[in-house]
């Protein structure tokens, strides 16, 4: 028995080491060439296919209108908040910056701050609207990555200029991608609710937004006390180019229908969370500013164009919040106890196969391997569905896949050192099982 438990400890060790050392050596990206449909698919988890094709069709949010401010001026986004204030929605969160590039105030690099009328019509509508929230920037001084390097550390922000800012609010609103900068392709599927910059609990544009709107359940949501949180999406905006799934989720207000309280329904926004931003010049631009590819992507594995807008983004967190419709997920090291477990079975299951039958240990291993992949992939799937829980257990079917082969490697290496050993000299050490030895 005490052999036994050896062997499972020893076999699940090397599957590990194994595990390891394939996970550094892609690393390198010395394969990335030769790897078009790795490359494909790495963009993709297996819960994006719940999102996408297999939970029922999420209900309309209709506490949330989405505006779009499209390119225009801050005279004319001053129109649109007074239009949109007019109507008394409870919050109206703005997703934009209005200041200068670089902090250059010169007129060649900043023309907007010599248009004082401009200016003060802005900076006037926010106050008078009284329940604005504005958008910051979570920023990283040089000298910061120079002592850290690229971590999740801030230590700074940038900020709608404070002439126009009067009484409003603030969150912050980055949002976790696998983008190195703006201007690349970025996939989100999480958001960091809260963050500390210089010693002081920042909150994120959406949060702030549901705070305004309902503080009783957006404090029950902050207590769940999440570094990160995976965004429960619910859907998009009307999509007319079919890039997304679950679309026309929100209403929506086009650049020039916002400029004008007689082309939509005042109590269409009397009482609701209005949140302003970029849809590009209108709803059927198909611009990429500020874009991103979602779970909702109609193409999920390989995609070719983003399918949601930033400004949409926060409006699925802010449902979510609302709604308490939170996804739960396993903490890291529970990812790894699973795996391990998995694999000590396995292992101990193989042992016992070699022991007893030998003779069909490949079509048994094989088809036990099998079984588990299909299993666990079809689990990973189906519980984001069945119960609002990402099972993240990657590591587990990488784990499984390899286990089979690392087994027989684990075998051959001890049969052959036992070999060496004994031609040595050596005490013999007991073999792997009683019966390979009278073999």
């Amino acid at each position: 028995m005490k052999r036994f438990l050896i062997d499972c400890v020893s076999a699940t060790a090397f599957v590990f080491g194994v595990l390891w050392g394939i996970k550094e050596i892609s690393s390198l990206n010395l394969f990335n060439a030769f790897d078009p449909l790795g490359q494909a698919l790495g963009d993709m988890e297996f819960s994006d296919i719940a999102f996408s094709t297999i939970r029922e069709d999420p209900p309309i949010d209709t506490n949330i209108v989405i505006v779009n401010i499209g390119e225009l001026s801050r005279s004319d986004v001053a129109r649109q908040i007074r239009a949109i204030a007019s109507c008394k929605p409870k919050v109206i969160g703005i997703d934009s910056f209005f200041n200068c590039p670089g902090g250059l105030t010169d007129s060649l690099s900043c023309p907007e701050l010599y248009d004082t009328l401009a200016y003060k019509a802005f900076g006037d509508a926010i106050e008078q609207a009284g329940n604005v929230v504005l958008v910051t920037k979570l920023l990283q001084t040089d000298s910061l990555v120079a002592l850290h390097g690229d971590i999740d550390i801030y230590d700074s922000l940038e900020t709608t200029d404070p002439a126009l800012r009067r009484n409003a609010i603030e969150g912050y609103a980055s949002l976790e991608t696998d983008a190195a900068d703006q201007e690349d392709l970025k996939s989100c599927r999480r958001f960091n609710p809260k963050m500390e910059v210089n010693g002081e609990t920042l909150y994120a544009f959406s949060v702030q937004m549901a705070m305004k709107y309902d503080s009783v359940k957006t404090k029950k949501f902050l207590a769940r006390g999440k570094k990160s949180e995976i965004i429960n999406y619910r859907g998009n905006i009307v999509d007319w180019h079919g890039a997304s799934n679950f679309a026309s989720r929100y209403m929506v207000l086009d650049v020039e229908q916002a400029l004008d309280t007689s082309m939509f329904v005042p109590s269409m926004l009397k009482d609701k969370i209005v949140i302003m931003g970029f849809l590009g010049k209108d709803l059927r631009d198909t611009s990429w500013d500020d874009k991103f590819f979602t779970p909702l992507n109609k193409i999920y594995a390989g995609k070719a164009r983003p399918d949601m807008y930033g400004v949409v983004v926060h409006a699925n967190i802010v449902s979510m919040i609302l709604n308490e419709d939170y996804i739960d997920e396993l903490q890291e090291w529970q990812q790894y106890a699973i795996a391990i477990l998995v694999v000590m079975l396995n292992v101990a299951l193989f042992l016992k196969i070699t022991k007893r039958i030998p003779i069909w240990f490949d079509l048994i291993s094989l088809t036990v391997q099998i079984i588990q992949v299909l299993l666990f992939s079809f689990l990973m799937i189906e519980f984001l569905d069945w119960f609002d829980f990402k099972l993240d257990i990657t590591i587990t079917l990488a784990a499984v896949a390899l286990v089979g082969t690392c087994f027989e490697l684990y075998s051959t290496f001890l049969k052959a050192f036992v070999a060496f050993f004994a031609e040595l000299g050596f005490a013999k050490i007991p073999p792997l099982t009683k019966e390979k030895e009278e073999v």
